[in-house]
């Protein structure tokens, strides 16, 4: 611990911005790899409930379970069901407002995790320009025999910037991740709430 510690002050002050991108970058990894699995957005319960929908009076069940499953997806059905009664065009439009809204939530945090994965190494290669401006002064002041003097200044720009690429191309495989995986759980949502769509639809044929 007192390695890194050590390493971390040779960086200079960068390495404090770098170290708090580093820390926000972890959080949101770990927020989203528990948040965005798969049965904890499109709840099993749910989908199952909607494939055994058979009449009208299955409503007031569903209804229930999406109260009991907070969440884009519980929120999404709920409001489909809660408004079967108007035409189809109506309630499309309904969803479709509705899950704009709600599948902005599993995306949460990815922007800011976009951004550190771009900013980590231009933080790094600002560090590196500032450690090798540290060297030139020295070698201005003290010529080019100062070796252990220009020492400060080189391991600055060194560790500046395998910080920041250590941070940024992390940052940036993972926004890619969970991008991929967010468009996939959204792709879900959608079909489910298409496939509500058709059976609430059908019921209002059938009066």
């Amino acid at each position: 611990m007192e390695n890194v510690l050590v390493f971390l002050s040779k960086g200079g002050i960068i390495m404090y911005p770098l170290l708090l991108a580093s820390v926000i970058a972890l959080a949101i990894v770990i927020e989203k790899s528990i948040s965005m699995r798969k049965k904890k957005i499109v709840i099993p319960e749910i989908t199952s409930i909607l494939d055994n929908i058979k009449v009208r009076e299955d409503i007031g069940l569903a209804i229930a379970i999406c109260d009991k499953h907070k969440g884009p997806f519980a929120n999404i059905i709920k409001v489909g069901l809660e408004n079967m009664e108007l035409p189809r065009e109506e309630i499309k439009e309904i969803l479709l407002d509705n899950g704009k809204q709600e599948v902005h939530k599993i995306s949460k945090g990815l922007p800011l995790l976009e951004t550190i994965g771009g900013i980590a190494p231009l933080l790094g290669l600002l560090g590196t320009v500032m450690g090798i401006l540290k060297v030139f002064n020295v070698i201005q002041m003290m010529g080019v025999g100062q070796a252990p003097a220009m020492a400060g200044g080189i391991s600055e720009a060194l560790i500046t910037t395998i910080a920041g690429l250590s941070i940024g191309i992390p940052a940036v495989v993972a926004y890619n991740y969970f991008t991929s995986k967010s468009e996939g759980l959204i792709l879900d949502i959608e079909k489910y709430s298409s496939k509500l769509l058709n059976r609430i639809s059908s019921f209002s044929d059938k009066k």
